[in-house]
């Protein structure tokens, strides 16, 4: 069969992971992405379980290892900053991860390492996206914002959790794809201060708020104001002004000890700020006939179940296994791509209603009660033995090897 000429909307790193699985098997991929340039920047993410696989088999493992941010673990602490428990991360190489992972990278960096990795076998549009698409049994014409028009042989929606193209897929009466948590959460970098290392701290005040400061760099930390709040009218926050929405954070967590003045004062000074709701995305199918949704765009986890990097490359490698293995039936491939990938998105995206209601505890009673039960769980190293001595492939799926797309990298099997 011809090589498949494909269209991917999306540069982070769904997108990204897919394109070098497909252009390393001989098909033609072209990436838009909507922003001007590559959108190296974010937070700190995580890899675990079959993400690392999947890393190790693109070969990329040297090149991640060599970004990886240094954090030891995590810590719990008071008004007083009196650590309650901590909780170190697991790196033995055996069992599964722990709160941190072996595999912690700031998100530009993961970006940048697989756009490195594709560059000169994948084209990049920067600055555009898609406008509409039509679709037909032999293909889909694709309209660009430039006004341009291209025919491919498949449209892969990796734009995210607010996605373009899901909502273009979907028929206008369908269930609404999310899945509201009532949590919301801001996140911005400030210099690096005297108490600040690398074992994460988090720090819990009644009314379901929590801060979270993680430090990256020698200069910078990063921390994160979380809120627990289920009022409909919350979820405009994201769209306001970003002025309007500091303001939100300084005045809900205004009066809170440890380091949190400190924390609001960076937050006015900074211009990298990012104010999100945290969902999830939930739908009953990815794809119709020739497009596709991959990543977040099709079943976000949420932050919170740190598995949502994780699950977006295992994605893209399964939805380019199943597309080389059955590039003469694309319908077929996307069948089969959800077939064996939604057990493990069904895994991923189960949360645990009364761990976070008590991690998110309403009165100062409830947080005294949260931290003397973690305090139990590090004193008697449950969270550490769990993990040593638990299966890396998380919910016990196994990750489907494709010959494939594997033999396409020298160094996958390694």
């Amino acid at each position: 069969m011809p090589p498949l000429k494909v269209l991917i909307v999306g540069g982070g790193c769904a997108g990204p992971c897919l394109a070098f699985w497909l252009a390393r098997s001989g098909h033609e991929v072209t990436v838009v992405e909507r922003f001007p340039a590559l959108r190296a920047s974010g937070a700190q993410v995580d890899i675990r379980a079959q993400g690392i696989q999947v890393l190790k088999r693109m070969g990329l493992m040297d090149a991640v290892r060599r970004e990886l941010v240094d954090e030891a673990g995590v810590s719990l602490v008071d008004d007083d900053n009196k650590s309650w428990a901590t909780f170190m991360a697991n790196k033995t190489g055996k069992g599964a991860q722990s709160a941190t992972s072996e595999y912690e990278i700031m998100r530009g960096d993961l970006v940048n390492i697989f756009h490195a990795a594709t560059k000169n076998s994948v084209r990049y549009i920067f600055g555009r996206s898609v406008e509409d698409f039509e679709q037909d049994e032999s293909g889909v014409t694709v309209r660009l914002s430039d006004k341009t028009t291209a025919r491919y042989d498949l449209l892969v929606g990796a734009d995210g959790q607010g996605s373009r193209i899901r909502k273009a897929m979907l028929p206008s009466d369908a269930p609404d794809p999310v899945r509201h948590l009532g949590l919301y959460m801001a996140y911005w970098f400030l210099p690096r201060g005297g108490d600040d290392s690398n074992m994460r701290k988090m720090y819990h005040l009644p009314g379901s708020r929590m801060i979270m400061r993680r430090t990256h760099s020698p200069a910078e930390s990063h921390v994160y104001f979380a809120l627990k709040d289920d009022s409909p009218e919350l979820r405009s926050l994201p769209k306001r002004t970003i002025d309007s929405q500091k303001h939100f954070w300084a005045a809900k967590f205004s009066g809170g000890r440890w380091e949190t003045q400190r924390f609001i004062d960076s937050m006015h000074d900074t211009s990298n700020f990012y104010c999100q709701e945290i969902v999830q995305v939930r739908i009953e199918t990815w794809s119709k006939d020739r497009v596709v949704l991959l990543g977040d765009a099709a079943h976000c986890p949420s932050p919170l179940t740190a598995m949502g990097t994780t699950g977006a490359i295992t994605a893209a490698y399964v939805l380019a296994g199943e597309l080389n293995r059955h590039s003469h039936d694309i319908p077929l491939a996307l069948r089969n791509y959800e077939k064996t990938l939604r057990p493990f998105i069904d895994e991923i995206q189960k949360m645990n209603g009364f761990f976070w209601r008590i991690f998110y505890p309403r009165t100062k009673w409830g947080v005294f009660i949260l931290h003397c039960f973690v305090g139990f769980l590090s004193f008697f190293k449950i969270p550490y033995l769990f993990a040593r001595f638990s299966r890396e492939e998380r919910g016990g799926w196994v990750l489907p090897m494709y010959d494939e797309v594997d033999k396409s990298v020298p160094e996958a099997k390694a």
